[in-house]
């Protein structure tokens, strides 16, 4: 198996276990769904996915790394065509009584990853990626930041640009610094940022 660099993106809908214990079958199957489709279609940086699990899309990316302003350029773009459609959804939804909670519990969190020996299996008709830094990916979802709407990019992404351009970038909100303890990991250090502002 050849390993190689590759630049993990995960967009994860945040809140969806509570929407869909909350909204009814129906209207829940189908929202999910147009919402995972919508980050999809939005990838502009040449990302191609992995998995697609109940919540998050698992992109990766091989090869020279895009510039850090077309990377944050196209997360930010993520984050607000995942709230176009979500006003898309409430209109098609508003007969129905439920419509209303969608962006009270549904948001979105992004989290970019670094790994210099990812390997590629193919399962199926998919291609699956091995490494530990595969594993440190998903494991950074779950972390200590308080918000659910963010940026998160680990150090080991961060170690790829200049940081002036990293300052440049992340204009909109304070860049904040964090790290986390993972079993068998370790320590993880990153830096996030606020996505809500974005909305406005």
């Amino acid at each position: 198996m050849e390993k190689e660099p590759t630049l993990i993106c995960i967009p994860d809908i945040s809140g969806f276990t509570q929407f869909m214990s909350e909204v009814d079958f129906e209207m829940s199957s189908k929202i999910i769904p147009s919402l995972l489709n919508k980050i999809i279609y939005s990838n502009e940086i040449g990302f191609k996915v992995s998995e697609i699990e109940g919540d998050a899309v698992l992109f990766y990316r091989t090869g020279n790394l895009p510039s850090f302003k077309s990377l944050i350029e196209q997360c930010k773009l993520f984050y607000t065509d995942f709230y176009h459609q979500i006003d898309l959804l409430m209109a098609e939804n508003s007969h129905k009584l439920e419509s209303h909670i969608i962006p009270k519990i549904l948001g979105l969190k992004i989290v970019l990853h670094y790994g210099l020996d990812i390997g590629k299996t193919q399962v199926g008709s998919n291609i699956k990626l091995i490494g530990e830094d595969i594993i440190i990916a998903h494991r950074l979802l779950k972390n200590s930041i308080e918000s659910d709407e963010y940026l998160m990019i680990s150090e080991a992404v961060l170690d790829q640009y200049k940081n002036q351009d990293i300052q440049k970038e992340t204009f909109w909100n304070e860049l904040k610094s964090g790290k986390d303890s993972y079993e068998h990991i370790g320590h993880i250090n990153y830096k996030y940022i606020e996505l809500k502002p974005l909305k406005d």
